[in-house]
């Protein structure tokens, strides 16, 4: 068992993670990898378990600190759960977009490159749950839908599915993501010279891509980049 050492040399134990970590795949799981984000997608636990996958199309990405606010309990009754992402490229490619109110400035910039990404007006929020929800969930279940695109049309921050395992696309390069964080990386398919054929099995949601390819400007821990040499 992990220990922590308190003030006077005693060690106790370390606190054991919960359910509340969120994958590229928008899975919850229990690791100790700290989160640069919170959010949430409605009311999940009962206790302190998680019970359900989601509670509707409202998925957002929310500051850790906002106007003094803190979470002094992370599993109040009647009130939504929250969620914790390593890093804004995660918490896009699981279907997650700004929070309007805690990131205004982001959620701005979001649906400003969104509109321009896809050539359309600037979308409502409503709207783009509804479109965010449709592409990151196979009607009717909780499987997670991937999106087959083309290699050389795929920006940075984008994570995308080989043998089972979301990787970061960063350049010419691919990052491992697991509940450690980002680990080995690989060279990106068609990152050669006159290459760039194929399509990639894409676990981003195809319209945060189109932003992310407007010039959204994502978050990315610094150590995906220094796993990406």
């Amino acid at each position: 068992m992990n220990q922590v050492t308190r003030e006077g040399g005693r060690a106790e134990p370390a606190p054991v993670p919960r359910r509340n970590r969120v994958t590229p795949l928008g899975d919850l799981v229990a690791v100790p990898l700290r989160g640069a984000w919170t959010g949430n997608r409605g009311i999940l636990h009962s206790g302190r378990e998680i019970v359900r996958f989601h509670a509707g199309d409202l998925w957002i990405t929310c500051a850790l600190r906002f106007r003094e606010r803190h979470h002094p309990d992370q599993w109040l009754p009647h009130h939504y759960t929250f969620l914790y992402f390593h890093d804004e490229a995660v918490a896009l490619a699981a279907g997650h977009r700004p929070c309007a109110e805690c990131r205004r400035a982001d959620y701005r910039a979001y649906r400003a490159a969104w509109a321009e990404g896809l050539g359309v007006e600037p979308p409502s929020a409503q709207r783009m749950n509804r479109q965010l929800h449709a592409e990151r969930l196979v009607p009717g279940t909780h499987r997670r839908r991937t999106h087959a695109l083309p290699w050389a049309e795929l920006p940075d921050g984008v994570f995308v599915r080989l043998g089972g395992v979301p990787l970061l696309l960063l350049g010419d390069q691919l990052v491992e993501w697991s509940g450690a964080g980002y680990g080995a990386r690989r060279a990106r398919p068609g990152s050669g010279a006159g290459s760039g054929d194929g399509l990639a099995e894409v676990v981003t949601p195809p319209s945060t891509v189109a932003a992310l390819r407007a010039g959204y400007p994502v978050q990315i821990d610094d150590s995906a980049r220094s796993a990406a040499g």
